[in-house]
């Protein structure tokens, strides 16, 4: 997989995909995540990508011009299966999403910033919007960092047991059961006896159980 991200703040990608399963996803070869800076595509003398609104109002709109070129720019180099736009106002990114998204080959990512992008921008080269909360932070930087993270590790061979991804919370609408691990007594709180009895079978239908009643004491809105 390939994945674009446009941003104006290029550093503050820099750490989530130099530590950890996103590093090893890239040094395996299963990924690349180039980190494309919008300022290298800026209005000279200044390279600037921001400008006032049409019609007043506080904060910086991000302008067509340079957004424009470097989609296009990109888009000499490969063909992208979806291009995406992180914003509050998007779809909420959710699990079935991320799951889709891992099967692509090509994504463009574009960081939104200061009041946000050229409303042209969204209307000609955005393909999918997303959004990871009902929440506003200081820029889209940190959005696609977490769109990746959740991506990149459903691709086959990122983690070491790939069943691993398929029992994590929301695969199958419901969340995950608790989980325990050595050692199985201390200062007396104890792991569930079933946990201990090497009957799988019977792990496996507590398991369920407790995540069907996690789910509907902590998320309801999941079952309906």
């Amino acid at each position: 997989m390939h994945i674009d991200i446009i941003t104006v703040h290029p550093p503050l990608l820099e750490s989530p995909f130099s530590h950890s399963i996103l590093k090893r996803a890239a040094q395996k070869g299963l990924v690349t995540v180039n980190v494309v800076d919008l300022r290298e595509y800026g209005i000279e003398p200044h390279r600037k990508v921001d400008d006032y609104a049409f019609g007043g109002g506080a904060g910086m709109v991000m302008m067509i011009e340079p957004i424009a070129n470097c989609i296009n720019d990109l888009k000499k180099q490969r063909t992208y299966d979806e291009v995406i736009y992180m914003t509050p106002d998007g779809e909420t990114l959710k699990q079935n999403t991320c799951n889709h998204l891992s099967t692509l080959n090509n994504i463009m990512v574009l960081c939104g910033h200061y009041k946000g992008i050229d409303e042209r921008i969204r209307e000609h080269f955005i393909t999918k919007e997303i959004s990871i909360g009902d929440y506003v932070l200081s820029g889209g930087e940190l959005p696609a960092a977490v769109l990746c993270d959740g991506i990149i590790r459903l691709i086959p061979g990122v983690l070491n047991d790939e069943t691993s991804a398929l029992s994590d919370s929301f695969q199958d609408n419901l969340l995950s059961p608790p989980v325990y691990t050595r050692p199985a007594d201390y200062n007396g709180w104890k792991v569930p006896d079933i946990l201990t009895s090497g009957n799988t079978k019977k792990v496996e239908e507590w398991r369920h159980e407790q995540s069907l009643e996690r789910t509907k004491l902590r998320r309801p809105d999941l079952l309906l």
